[in-house]
């Protein structure tokens, strides 16, 4: 089918709001229509969801409340009799209805046709046994495992293996059913809960301790491909992406492993088939270059929308777009106006996105993080190194967090436990730890976090008690006369200390504590007579754009950032 007999098509949105699912997806189901109705195509949407951008008025041509199942979809189709239907634009629930619905017959009995990447390789990515057989034929190495679709065929391949074993619900939303077994009865009370979830269950051997990679890979009809974004998850394998720290780009990767990853990425996407977006999940061996393929994502995922908005590359749009049958040498980002969607963006900056959780509102829930998410929402934060772009973050997630330091006291009954089985408080229990002594090596030791990471860390602490230590020997606090204050302030090692506080991510209010000014007024006097000295020293922040390459384009405030580097 040619785009121009594409008149109407049929976007499955997420459904209804829960935990890893419909929220996430709006932005790339609003992205697609928008890509539709600069085409001139009819968009038909069926999503439950109320509570979204894309089921506005004036978004969609036309939206049905209904449950993205198959039997309503079904009926709307036979009503609408759309040319097309994009499937990859609402999560898992999407997805897993679009393959029924072929299954079925119901897509063939109306001459729908399935616009981007096909069904088969849909089913291809998301039947965990098919994925290692279609990997299998490129040499491309997955995690060693076993399809399973009884509690006796699970038990026989976790023997099979060794423990420790991970279990996986095939066809799961969030990582639900999936966990870690390290014996019999784990494994059991496990399986139980991923067969309730799904008919198929992946036993694979664990690789707790290894990182998790992404890639963001495009590809059009034409076999055409980039990668738009590579990410790296904080915390190591063992918990899910939605649940850990996520930073864009890679940081910890050698130049080698970041092109071979990228290398395998668009050999998975070509050998597979996929038209327009997918995500290709890695564990990286920390101390070699192996690695496996976790997963694909034959579809827009969280981890797009993050791609997207930390890149300045409309992901979702583009894709929708090359469903329709273009080539990405004939797309111009929408974003920049001015470079081309085959343009790999190019990151002078770092992005964090921390997930947030609501786990107090809930008597009696386990704070352990794994592989299965919690996690209700997330933000993403901006800035020119790592510990900056974290502070902003944790200053966001609505914890009554100032940052990485200086925050309201943590108990924490075991702090060597604590670290070794993550909470969702595990990041502040990395700062209470190197607060009391303990080395970035005993963290990396019971953590697995890489170093670096840990080093930049430790890099805030260290900020933090330079801070202190002036405090206490300069005794500045003893001034009551600001003007008098500011004249000795004006040393060249203080005003050094506090361009390289802001720089690396320290609010004002956060400095003021550190300096001790809690004693002498309220907090938010405090904030401002820093930021008073700020201004005198002339350590003000700079206005700076993503996709700096592109600089000539009107600046929109959603891609724009400050930072004090």
């Amino acid at each position: 089918m040619e785009k121009k007999d594409i008149k109407k098509v049929l976007l499955l949105g997420s459904g209804a709001l829960k935990i890893g699912q419909a929220g996430e997806f709006d932005y790339s189901g609003a992205q697609a229509l928008k890509a539709l109705k600069e085409e001139g195509i009819h968009s038909v949407l069926i999503n439950p969801n109320i509570a979204t951008v894309q089921t506005s008025k004036g978004v969609a041509d036309t939206v049905y409340f209904q449950p993205v199942q198959a039997d309503f979809v079904e009926r709307v189709i036979e009503k609408e009799r759309p040319d097309g239907i994009l499937l990859s634009f609402g999560g898992q629930t999407a997805l897993n209805c679009g393959v029924e619905l072929y299954e079925k017959g119901v897509l063939e009995k109306y001459g729908v046709k399935v616009l981007g990447t096909p069904v088969q390789a849909i089913i291809d990515t998301e039947d965990r046994d098919l994925f290692v057989k279609r990997l299998d034929e490129i040499g491309v190495k997955t995690i060693k495992s076993h399809a399973c679709e009884s509690v006796e065929e699970v038990q026989k391949a976790a023997h099979e293996l060794g423990f420790p074993v991970i279990l996986r619900a095939a066809y799961a939303l969030g990582g639900l059913g999936s966990g870690f077994c390290d014996n019999e009865e784990e494994l059991l009370a496990q399986a139980e809960e991923a067969f309730s979830f799904s008919q198929q269950v992946l036993v694979e051997k664990s690789l707790k301790g290894w990182k998790e990679i992404e890639y963001e890979v495009v590809r059009d009809r034409y076999d055409n491909c980039i990668t738009v974004c590579n990410m790296e998850n904080l915390d190591p394998l063992g918990i899910h992406t939605g649940e850990s720290i996520v930073v864009a780009p890679s940081q910890t990767l050698s130049n080698s492993e970041y092109h071979k990853l990228r290398a395998l990425a668009i050999k998975i996407i070509r050998h597979i088939g996929i038209v327009g977006e997918c995500n290709v999940q890695y564990a990286l061996d920390p101390q070699s270059e192996d690695y496996r393929v976790i997963e694909v994502n034959a579809r827009l995922s969280r981890s797009s929308a993050l791609a997207s908005k930390a890149t300045g590359y409309p992901l979702a749009f583009v894709a929708a777009k090359l469903g329709l049958g273009y080539g990405l040498f004939e797309l111009k980002n929408s974003v920049t106006k001015t470079t081309s969607a085959f343009f790999e963006p190019a990151l002078d900056y770092v992005v964090v996105k921390i997930p947030r959780w609501d786990l107090t509102k809930f008597h009696g829930v386990k704070r352990q993080l794994g592989s299965s998410m919690k996690s209700v929402g997330e933000v993403m934060a901006i800035g020119r190194t790592f510990e900056e772009a974290l502070q902003k973050g944790l200053r966001m997630i609505g914890q009554g967090m100032h940052g990485f330091v200086e925050n309201h006291e943590i108990k924490i009954a075991d702090i060597a436990t604590s670290l070794h089985e993550p909470t969702d408080m595990r990041i502040f229990v990395v700062s209470k730890a190197m607060k009391v002594g303990y080395t970035v090596e005993q963290i990396h030791q019971l953590t697995m976090i890489d170093r670096w990471f840990l080093q930049k860390l430790k890099h805030i602490v260290d900020v933090d008690q330079r801070l202190k230590q002036f405090a206490q020997v300069s005794e500045f606090i003893g001034f009551m006369d600001n003007t008098e204050l500011l004249e000795y302030l004006e040393a060249p090692e203080f005003v050094a200390l506090l361009r390289e506080a802001k720089v690396y991510g320290f609010s004002d209010f956060q400095i003021a504590r550190a300096l001790g000014l809690e004693s002498r007024m309220s907090m938010t006097d405090a904030g401002l007579m820093v930021r008073s000295w700020r201004k005198e020293f002339d350590i003000v922040p700079t206005v700076n754009q993503i996709d700096t390459l592109a600089a000539e384009y009107p600046a929109q405030t959603n891609y724009l950032y400050l930072s004090y580097l």
